[in-house]
């Protein structure tokens, strides 16, 4: 439970805890630097416990849920901490959702405040109505008539910490991730998650995952995504200096590196690739970089090479999910060869305190070289998804995250990932689940049949590609679909391309085979993912 401040960092359990820690340790150190606004320790701490104590003041309790729908900010790290001194809930929107989309999430979760950024007042509008538990919304920069501007609302509370009972076990984020049946889950992470795997001895080669306050840390992925925010709080925890940016540019990050002095950087690989393509690649100073971490997907061989000649720094692969908390294996630069490998087509290894195994369809053990899916042991690993215990009891068993990937380990433990049992659609880091797009055309007058498949793509890793039936007599062009799904769901999970068929290849009992449908396009390659 909350109480005095911990004497080191070993000692910290909790977000709570780990402000306060750093206030006595390194208060006048600045913690961030957003759009030129410096923020100490100290005064993080401060203003932590003046949002904590402005929760309290609102009604909210233990277990309440806090939404947040912006671009990336240091206030958002005040409003996550601020929930968790409370020991209430932040649950991080993805902004680029439609109105249907957010509306659920808010609903689902119970969320009884939301801090709504500028860009997306009038989404906000669309859809408070829909949602009874909110009690109040707080715009993020103010200049909205109807609700109270966040600095006014934040700098009228007490500053004093609200010393309310916090244990390592209470929830502190809920990450909500795609749907196989077209809603989303919320990833329920306990404190213990941001911490615990921290604990465990480092092997020789993880140089990587040593955080200092020295380093200088960007933030540039999205912070409704665990390789966000869970990023972020890498960098809190070291005491370190935390560049955030608004949204990732490839010339922001560029700026930053060169005049900040950047240490470590979080990015997927498409974001590599374009930063790589920026016309001020190839004339910015890189001698700060230590380490480039990369997940969502693998990387390239002739991106890697490319990557290495530019930054010459160390590339280092992170392979997990939101119900891990995020990185579970990692490749680390001594395995990245410019040359290639075989260690190159893996996940890498699992971090000291994880196990995987891999497992067929009866859940017995597979031994090396033999596909299955993925299994992953972790102390934290998520406590489950909110209110749906039978989607918790089917993902977690026996203390192991069951991923949905197939692929296998080999015999020094390297993992392999292969393809994706649940024909999740990875596109620019982003998770696209098949049926939620199939939902959102299936309501198109003339489309009778629909499957939703991924497809190499060279700047995002994959695309989405839709395969229709047309009904009999019923005529549509592609613009017409994607315009029709767009009202329904995200941009990001809208078909690049559709394709028109007369018959969607099936099973004899009537299950769509997509493998069928996709071999075409993977035709040549190694692996179903990119």
């Amino acid at each position: 439970m909350s109480g005095p401040v911990p004497e080191s960092l070993d000692a910290v359990t909790t977000l709570g805890d780990l402000t306060r820690f750093h206030r006595s340790q390194r208060g006048e150190k600045e913690a961030f630097l957003y759009e030129g606004r410096a923020t100490s320790y100290a005064e993080f701490d401060r203003r932590v416990n003046q949002v904590a104590n402005g929760l309290l003041a609102e009604g909210l309790s233990a277990g309440s849920r806090v939404g947040f729908m912006d671009k990336n900010s240091d206030d958002f790290y005040q409003i996550v901490f601020g929930a968790a001194k409370a020991a209430a809930v932040s649950v991080g929107i993805n902004w680029r959702l439609a109105p249907p989309e957010v509306a659920y999430i808010l609903n689902d979760s119970r969320a009884e405040i939301l801090f709504v950024g500028p860009d997306f007042y009038g989404l906000a509008d669309k859809v408070k109505d829909q949602v009874p538990s909110l009690k109040r919304i707080i715009a993020m920069a103010g200049g909205h008539e109807g609700w109270t501007d966040f600095a006014s609302w934040r700098d009228g509370q007490a500053d004093s910490d609200p010393a309310v009972p916090v244990t390592t076990d209470d929830v502190a984020i809920q990450m909500y991730t795609s749907g196989t049946t077209g809603h989303p889950k919320g990833v329920q992470l306990p404190h213990r998650c941001f911490f615990d795997l921290l604990r465990y001895p480092r092997n020789d080669d993880m140089a990587f995952n040593d955080w200092s306050e020295r380093d200088v840390n960007l933030v540039a992925m999205p912070s409704f995504h665990i390789g966000g925010v869970g990023w972020g709080i890498l960098g809190i925890r070291a005491g370190a200096r935390n560049i955030v940016v608004k949204e990732f540019g490839p010339g922001e990050t560029l700026e930053m590196i060169q005049n900040h002095g950047i240490t470590k950087l979080f990015l997927v690989p498409a974001a590599i690739r374009m930063v790589l393509q920026h016309p001020d690649a190839r004339h910015t100073d890189y001698r700060s970089v230590a380490f480039i971490s990369y997940g969502a997907s693998p990387i390239p061989l002739d991106l890697l090479r490319e990557a290495i000649e530019v930054f010459q720094c160390g590339f280092v692969q992170l392979y997990g999910m939101t119900e891990t908390t995020g990185s579970a294996t990692y490749l680390p630069p001594e395995d990245h060869d410019v040359s290639g490998n075989e260690r190159m087509r893996s996940a890498g290894k699992p971090f000291p305190g994880v196990s995987l195994k891999v497992v067929d369809d009866a859940g017995n053990e597979l031994p090396p070289h033999q596909v299955g899916e993925i299994c992953i042991s972790s102390p934290v690993n998520m406590l489950g998804y909110w209110n749906l215990p039978e989607a918790t009891e089917k993902t977690l068993i026996d203390g192991y995250v069951h991923t949905g990937d197939a692929g296998y380990l080999d015999e020094q433990g390297y993992v392999y990932v292969h393809d994706r049992v649940k024909d999740m659609i990875v596109s620019g880091g982003e998770n696209i689940y098949p049926a939620e797009v199939e939902s959102a055309l299936f309501g198109h007058p003339a489309v009778g049949d629909v499957a939703v498949i991924g497809v190499p793509d060279d700047r995002w890793g994959e695309a989405v590609k839709a395969v229709v039936v047309l009904k009999p007599g019923e005529s549509a062009a592609t613009d017409e679909l994607i315009g029709f799904a767009r009202d329904r769901i995200a941009g990001y999970k809208l078909p690049k391309t559709v394709d028109f068929i007369d018959e969607l290849p099936r099973n004899p009992s009537g299950k769509i085979l997509k493998r069928e449908l996709r071999k075409p396009y993977w035709e040549g390659r190694e692996r179903n993912v990119n």
